[in-house]
């Protein structure tokens, strides 16, 4: 990907629009309602905006970009929200808006220059915490959006933002918009060779899902569904040893949270 870019020569701009979306979903089973109600305000804590921040910082500095601005925000009574503006190219200090916070006050590491908001850069993350009322089983689940312009690609950073949650489903998205142009006048739709979504994820990591893909090269788009192959039942557990249950029990739990990540990996209700 970055050796034809580097080949390309384009006239203007690189208007192209590369966006990366996906969700992440960790499944967990929480018995009475204490544990479902303790569960989320476990997941509540762990992923509050001040860590999304930082994780979005981090996910800026992969691809090479800069913070312009940045909004977040925790609710009640679950979930978070977070959301940088950011930018590839140098501007002068007078060119950018008074609006923008330029990540002021939130603890990042200073930059050496100052740089502007180029339309379409951006990244969100949104957190999404809630538990089935009948089966005891909680989920919680992670949107994000990094949505970049020229030559900033997101898909570089795939690994460190699985490897930031705990995914045991993942829907993944990937789609370039627009065009550019050569020097040439010739109309640009794609700057790099892609076939799957699943080349820019690590092999260690590909070993421990079953994927699939649905690509629409024509269009530019790619999706990938990745289901965790392996239940070690003690890592779903909220709040209880596997050795407090019965044979059955854990028979029965087991089922039930492979029955949970099935349907949310099919996106409908099988069972």
């Amino acid at each position: 990907m970055i050796g034809l870019e580097k080949k390309l020569t384009l006239y203007g701009f690189n208007n192209l629009t590369k966006t990366l979306s996906f969700n992440i979903y960790d499944v967990c089973y929480a018995k009475s309602e204490k544990e479902q109600r303790d569960y989320i305000a476990y997941v509540d804590e762990q992923y509050n905006s001040d860590r999304l921040t930082k994780i979005l910082c981090e996910v800026t500095s992969m691809i090479g970009a800069h913070v312009l601005n940045i909004s977040k925000q925790d609710y009640d009574p679950q979930g978070a929200s977070v959301t940088l503006l950011v930018t590839e190219e140098f501007m002068s200090d007078d060119l950018i808006n008074g609006s923008c916070n330029r990540g002021k006050g939130f603890a990042l590491t200073p930059k050496d220059t100052l740089a502007g908001h180029l339309d379409k850069s951006h990244l969100t993350v949104h957190t999404y915490p809630e538990y089935h009322p009948d089966n005891s089983i909680a989920t919680f689940r992670v949107d994000i959006d990094v949505s970049t312009c020229g030559k900033i690609s997101p898909l570089k950073t795939l690994d460190y933002l699985i490897g930031s949650f705990d995914s045991d489903i993942m829907t993944i998205d990937y789609r370039v918009r627009g065009f550019t142009r050569d020097v040439n006048g010739k109309k640009l739709y794609i700057d790099h060779d892609i076939t799957s979504i699943q080349d820019y994820i690590d092999d260690k990591t590909l070993e421990t899902y079953d994927a699939i893909d649905v690509n629409v090269y024509q269009a530019n788009i790619f999706h990938t569904k990745m289901l965790i192959k392996e239940i070690e039942l003690q890592n779903y557990l909220f709040n209880k040893d596997v050795l407090e249950l019965s044979p059955k029990q854990r028979l029965s739990i087991t089922s039930n949270l492979r029955r949970e990540m099935i349907e949310i990996f099919s996106g409908m209700n099988i069972y």
